[in-house]
């Protein structure tokens, strides 16, 4: 258990650093350069990755709750609104108008419905660390950036983009769960 948390902790830290330390991060910025800078946090991104796939593999399961939701159609919603949100960050058009963070907003979404089907020790560490990091990160970020100006009004199809390549992408590891994770998406 203590990979995956050190994976969860080091990919939470990363993450952080530039809405806790901004000064740092450009201080650093300046001495590396930017793609530099953006290599090495690629890099340590990429090491908590592994730790968190190490760690959860490594990890024994047991049992802290009963979850109250199993094969819900509530919880496949959740997760393709979240997987819709993710998208939605990098793209322009009117999702950003309503939803500040719509990555960290879906990363919470994604967290939650996880923690709704799994009630594990090693399944808490996860989804509810990284849940908790997304929490952190909004109010960090809110907190470094001030006032939120919300974008424009966009033309309706540029929403179309993040829900298409979302909905995609939802039904792609809703098929492939059980083989990508050990565990089906849906029972049965």
């Amino acid at each position: 258990m203590s990979l995956l948390i050190t994976g969860i902790v080091v990919w939470s830290l990363t993450h952080l650093f530039p809405a806790i330390l901004p000064a740092t991060r450009d201080g650093l910025v300046r001495k590396l350069g930017e793609n530099p800078y953006r290599g090495l946090f690629a890099l340590v991104i990429l090491g908590s990755l592994i730790l968190i796939v190490l760690g959860w593999r490594q990890a024994v399961p047991s049992a802290l709750y009963a979850p109250p939701f199993a094969a819900n159609p509530v919880i496949s919603v959740l997760i393709l609104i979240a997987f819709i949100l993710f998208f939605a960050a990098g793209a322009p058009g009117n999702i950003k108008r309503f939803v500040r963070h719509p990555q960290m907003v879906g990363t919470m979404l994604w967290g939650v419905a996880h923690l709704l089907t799994n009630g594990s020790t090693r399944a808490v560490a996860l989804f509810g660390g990284l849940t908790i990091w997304a929490i952190v990160e909004v109010l960090m970020c809110n907190r470094r950036d001030g006032k939120w100006q919300k974008p424009e009004p966009a033309a309706l199809r540029l929403d179309v983009i993040p829900v298409v390549i979302g909905s995609v992408l939802f039904a792609a590891v809703l098929y492939f769960h059980g083989s990508l994770f050990g565990v089906p998406a849906i029972p049965g």
